[in-house]
């Protein structure tokens, strides 16, 4: 039995170990190339560690002046696209929490319907209305339409949210004198932090990495994955690797922020108290 037991640890340990290896060799590779000495990596058996630092390929990027408007672009509008989310999907979820289990799920389901057509498939034809409307190649047009991909799936990780919340805090709050937008805004949602947290996570990272819609609606000023996009197209290997590396730097700025409101005992300690 015993031995069952550290067997059994054995595996699990060696299964995180390879979890954590797979994701971060390509990160770590990523990051030997772009400050690589192209002979240390254009050979037949290039070398695994960093033996030799070069910043050229760094500063190819800083002084090409095709990184600061793609990576403003991009910031801007994964941010203002992570806070609309929350503005619009927190209040609705909240209600659609509170209906019925058919009722709840039938939306649900009508908004994941959305879902089940392809990006490239929409992205023509909002972009021929973006081009009506004069909003195409502007911040705003991008942050429309990275919310009609983005609002199912936020709204769906808050319904599941809000659930978990007893109504009995709500009547509480309801019986000291609290109004529907108080209880909301002082008792619901600070205690659906974690999830909220989730979502804003789930919404910056995805708007951050988008393509297909920044491919379409951006002409002039292009988001940093377009950008990377076209250094790939024109082949240039080690600036690739920069481009790719300065874009996960914030992706990792933001989930470390984040990461301290989601905890699993945030929800419990609220209920108990």
């Amino acid at each position: 039995m015993q031995s069952k037991k550290i067997i059994s640890k054995f595996f699990f340990y060696l299964g995180i170990i390879l979890i954590v290896l797979f994701m971060t060799v390509p990160v770590y590779i990523l990051f030997r190339v772009s400050f690589a000495v192209p002979e240390d990596v254009l050979t037949s058996h290039p070398k695994f560690l960093i033996t030799r630092f070069e910043f050229k390929h760094w500063e190819q990027v800083f002084k090409s002046g095709n990184l600061w408007p793609p990576l403003y672009k991009s910031f801007i509008v994964a941010t203002l696209t992570m806070i609309l989310a929350l503005i619009i999907a927190a209040p609705a979820s909240y209600a659609i929490s509170r209906f019925d289990r058919k009722i709840k799920y039938a939306i649900i389901l009508t908004l994941f319907f959305t879902r089940m057509f392809p990006n490239v498939g929409i992205a023509l034809p909002i972009s021929v209305t973006f081009l009506k409307w004069n909003l195409m190649d502007t911040n705003l047009g991008l942050v429309m339409a990275h919310l009609i991909e983005q609002l199912p799936f936020i709204a769906w990780i808050l319904v599941s949210t809000f659930e978990t919340i007893p109504i009995d805090l709500e009547e509480a709050a309801s019986i000291d004198g609290a109004g529907r937008i108080r209880t909301l805004l002082k008792i619901v949602l600070p205690v659906a932090a974690p999830g909220l947290a989730v979502a804003a996570m789930f919404t910056w990272l995805n708007s951050w990495n988008e393509f297909t819609y920044a491919l379409y609606l951006s002409l002039t000023t292009k988001t940093l994955p377009l950008q990377i996009y076209y250094y790939v197209l024109r082949g240039g290997f080690f600036q690739q690797a920069a481009y790719s590396t300065i874009l996960t730097i914030p992706v990792l700025i933001i989930t470390f922020a984040l990461q301290r409101y989601i905890r699993s005992d945030y929800l419990g300690g609220a209920i108990k108290g």
